[in-house]
């Protein structure tokens, strides 16, 4: 590719993943096709040619960036990012850097496309430390909880500046007029939860009205399915804990109702009866529809895929990383901090 030519393509890590590189490239042909984007797979040219042989590819946009190595699911991710500069993971963050794709998808080790994203991207300034933004569905629509896992020990300052990114991607991604932004506590008031929790209530409090942020105050983790809130925050720590336990339930959820269904002969009737309704609760509850997970705050898009994603979730991720770059929430991101810290300095004169 060559640097006149106009970007509209998302950087694709074809070698990540559980499922890699069968369903990895069978998402970017379908991403290509149904939403008309380009996408450059980044990884072994050879394998990725022999991927796409299977599929009609014919007037899509699937150029091939050679990347020889690949970081591997069970590899330290400190240590795969600084010794194998040629992986596809940080070669398709790289052409994030230089301008040749809009932003990067990998279903890779997470870690890794953590660490190398933060080495490649470099963070958004003023932001002491990027997060991971999951979407949980709800009754309402969908929820965005961060931290996910990022990190486990967080300032207060740090949950408000979570607060803000998470503020933005909503509003951007899922179009929601003043997202509620709301803080996760073991109950209501204000003065639940740990000194971080109790002291980063009183933060987001003060700041959101220089932050232009709808912050509603406390929930608690029953209040995330009820829809209560557009944006909940928390330390990665109780994110990734609320994030496994979400997911363990819904799988189990899931299967104790196809075996219900399945059990008695007035049963499967009724289940045909209600085939279409059912169709749509287990769509909202597919990881699959959302595709993956924002890293927000770094100075691009970076979308961290699940390790065991198929051909849909990437699909969506695709979608997700360029609607990401496309509506600027990195530019506004910057820009609320440095609102944020233009008001500090300003209070302390």
């Amino acid at each position: 590719m060559s640097a006149t030519t106009p970007v509209a393509r998302v950087a694709l890590d074809a070698m990540g993943g559980d499922r890699a590189p069968g369903e990895i490239v069978l998402g970017a042909v379908q991403a290509a096709r149904e939403y008309q984007m380009g996408v450059c797979l980044v990884g072994r040219e050879e394998v990725i040619r022999a991927e796409l042989a299977k599929h009609d590819t014919s007037g899509l946009d699937l150029p091939i960036v050679h990347a020889d190595e690949v970081i591997e699911m069970d590899e330290h991710p400190a240590n795969a990012v600084r010794r194998k500069k040629n992986s596809s993971m940080i070669r398709a963050l790289e052409l994030v850097r230089e301008g040749e794709a809009l932003g990067a998808v990998s279903a890779g080790n997470s870690g890794a496309m953590m660490a190398a994203s933060l080495f490649t991207l470099k963070r958004i300034p003023g932001v002491d430390r990027p997060a991971l933004g999951g979407i949980f569905p709800t009754q309402k629509g969908a929820s965005l909880v961060i931290d996910m896992g990022a990190n486990t020990d967080c300032k207060p300052e740090y949950l408000l500046q979570f607060a803000l990114m998470g503020s933005i991607y909503m509003e951007r991604i899922f179009r929601i007029d003043a997202p509620r932004v709301s803080l996760l506590a073991n109950g209501e008031e204000e003065s639940k939860g740990n000194q971080q929790v109790v002291e980063a209530h009183q933060l987001l409090k003060q700041s959101a009205a220089t932050l232009d942020m709808n912050f509603i105050g406390n929930v608690e983790g029953r209040d995330i399915p009820a829809g209560q809130a557009d944006v909940v925050v928390c330390d990665g720590f109780v994110g990734n804990v609320v994030l496994k336990l979400s997911e363990g339930l819904a799988e189990a959820l899931i299967e104790l109702m196809r075996e219900q269904m399945m059990a008695t002969l007035p049963s499967k009737l009724a289940a045909a009866v209600l085939k279409p309704r059912l169709r749509e609760a287990f769509r909202r509850l597919d990881y699959a529809e959302y595709g993956g997970v924002p890293l927000l705050g770094v100075n691009g898009s970076a979308i961290v895929s699940h390790g065991r994603s198929n051909a849909k979730a990437i699909k969506n991720a695709l979608r997700v990383a360029r609607q990401t770059a496309e509506t600027g929430v990195a530019q506004a991101i910057a820009e609320g901090l440095a609102r944020l810290n233009q008001d500090k300095r300003q209070a302390e004169v």
